[in-house]
């Protein structure tokens, strides 16, 4: 029978473990800030191509009428719109566009997050935001001379930030405490929030004032921003508590009482087939997928829906700022989730189950319900359409506390490789929704729209049924740190092994035998072992690297003799947790 090998700790056991101006939440708010970039650098090219793409005038669908005149853009406002358009694209252009993205963003997440499990997040996310941040400062350039050129950095970009998300939650397995859990991703989270509102209420006064033709200068302010943020990066973070040099002897205790396994050990070895078999993880895939449909059409698309639909000038200061209005609204929500989620775990009036379900059930639900209603919203009630997608959005903020922590929840050893495998396939709407808009909206009719909206409707509505049956949020068997003792004759001493594989056995070819000095020797046919001394449990920990299998044996003096050679107790046996 397997066991937890950690119990939880107050930070007042610990003595005065800081909150806000500690490690782990510099780590938060780094971030918080990486996100805002990472979107930002993402979303940029949506809004930048309402000002390089020119506009023509465009008519209702027949039978439709039209009586506000404000729905109507007259010739002035068409000249004002293409201003600093350089380029001539069609429908089908600007959606392969902005959907050439998702083409290296579905490529790089489960290599991603295995890297970032294996050696360690910091490396993966700052390289990762290095090379974004040059794909974006070559854009403009590389736009001008070439659409060829726009498709392959707007890929490499794609392959670049995939692993942002593994890579984050890799970390937090690592730095994250059990009920700080929710607060701690939902904070890192927000950066995505800020990056929207900062984009959309920029873009529109760059593509007006900026360099460079207004729009260049979207691209080169958002990649010089991202450069010095990776040299920060670098500097302060690290992968693992124990590897910090700025952490509080303090704060490192608390840590690293209340993480679920043991940092110190590198995951090489993936439980794919428990992984592939388990209803968490498909749950968790669902709601991910379910809910990555509503948030990319949104994403890619809502610029568009304004300037369409809606009839805005995108490109006005106070209608920029109308379109970050509903990010606006999901920080808002995505902030307050993670601490309230939290709050009612550590209070126990919810488990951490029930508690995912109900947070994510209500952000499809709420988010269904008013998409569907933005979808009759004509321009004439255009500001109660932004005050519906603001709702709409506000909901898709609760999902920080649903399934966006719930891979840190039923496999924190593995979370990186979890949210991997997760967003590669929740990648697939980022690619089709574009186009899937693109092609309901052919003459870019409100009615059109409308259609859009019913499909992510479609989507939440699923994603609440699965993930409400299916879901869990309880540390999974196969994620679990085994335990198995050993017990064998020497000089009366007790052996108790603890063994950290992905499989739920250890080296079954080792052979331990007794000496007289009370030492374990390990002997192996198959498998190598690294005896390294364990002053602080008076015994031996034993590291199987080469089968994965890493056993920590603690030597304790016990008063009854042992006749057996060697005796193992199995899966029924009793389990004495080693912390």
């Amino acid at each position: 029978m397997s066991g937890y090998l950690y119990r939880i700790i107050s930070p007042t056991e610990h003595g005065n473990v800081p909150c806000c101006l500690s490690q782990r939440w510099i780590l938060a708010y780094l971030f918080l800030l990486g996100f805002t970039f990472v979107y930002a650098l993402r979303i940029n090219l949506s809004m930048a191509l309402v000002c390089m793409v020119r506009t023509e005038n465009t008519t209702t669908e027949l039978g439709t009428n039209v009586t506000d005149g404000d729905c109507v853009p007259n010739a002035q406002t068409l000249e004002k719109m293409n201003e600093h358009a350089e380029f001539d694209w069609d429908k089908t252009t600007v959606s392969s566009l902005t959907a050439s993205f998702f083409y290296g963003y579905i490529i790089t997440q489960i290599p991603g997050g295995w890297l970032a499990d294996r050696y360690g997040g910091k490396r993966v996310f700052g390289y990762a935001m290095l090379i974004s941040a040059i794909s974006t400062l070559l854009m403009p350039v590389c736009t001008r001379a070439s659409i060829v050129a726009t498709y392959a950095l707007r890929v490499i970009l794609g392959l670049a930030t995939a692993v942002s998300f593994p890579a984050m939650q890799s970390l937090w397995g690592r730095w994250a405490p059990k009920y700080e859990r929710s607060r701690l991703i939902s904070v890192s989270g927000l950066g995505t929030m800020f990056g929207f509102i900062l984009t959309f209420s920029t873009s529109g006064v760059l593509c007006d004032y900026g360099f460079d033709n207004g729009w260049g200068s979207i691209f080169y302010i958002g990649g010089g921003c991202t450069l010095i943020w990776v040299a920060i990066w670098f500097i302060v973070v690290s992968d693992t508590p124990d590897e910090s040099k700025w952490i509080s002897e303090v704060e490192r205790n608390y840590i690293n009482s209340n993480i679920e396994y043991n940092t110190a050990i590198r995951t090489s070895r993936v439980p794919w087939k428990s992984i592939a078999s388990s209803p968490a993880v498909w749950a968790c895939l669902t709601a991910h997928i379910c809910n990555n449909w509503t948030n990319y059409t949104l994403l890619t698309s809502l610029p568009m829906f304004m300037k369409e639909a809606l009839k805005f000038d995108v490109k006005s200061v106070w209608n920029g700022f109308l379109s970050a209005v509903p990010y606006v609204a999901s920080l808002i929500s995505a902030f307050i989730s993670g601490q309230t989620a939290d709050i009612i775990r550590s209070k126990r009036l919810l488990n951490t189950t029930n508690t995912r379900k109900v947070y994510q059930i209500i952000a499809f639900l709420g988010a269904g319900a008013l998409l569907i209603a933005t979808g009759f919203m004509t321009c004439a009630y255009r500001n109660l359409a932004v005050a519906f997608l603001s709702l709409a959005v506000m909901f898709t903020g609760l999902c920080r506390a649903g399934y966006t922590v719930n891979h840190v929840d039923f496999a924190p050893k593995y979370a990186g490789v979890m949210y991997g495998i997760t967003n590669t396939f929740a990648t697939i709407p980022g690619m089709v929704a574009p186009l899937v808009a693109g092609a309901l909206t052919p003459n870019k009719t409100q009615e059109e729209w409308r259609s859009v909206f019913y499909v992510c409707a479609a989507f939440d509505l699923f994603g609440a049924i699965v993930f409400g049956v299916f879901a869990s949020g309880e540390l999974q068997p196969w994620a679990e740190d085994k335990i198995e003792l050993v017990v064998i004759p020497n000089e009366h001493t007790e052996k108790a092994v603890q063994g950290n594989s992905s499989t739920d056995k250890p080296g079954k070819d080792a052979a331990y035998e007794g000496t007289a000095n009370g030492d374990l020797v390990a002997k192996t046919e198959d498998i190598n072992m690294e005896v390294i001394d364990n002053e602080e449990r008076g015994g031996k920990r034993e590291i199987n690297d080469d089968a994965n299998t890493n056993a920590t044996v603690v030597n304790n003096e016990y008063s009854k003799n042992s006749t057996e050679n060697e005796k193992r107790l199995g899966a029924d046996s009793e389990i004495y947790p080693l912390f």
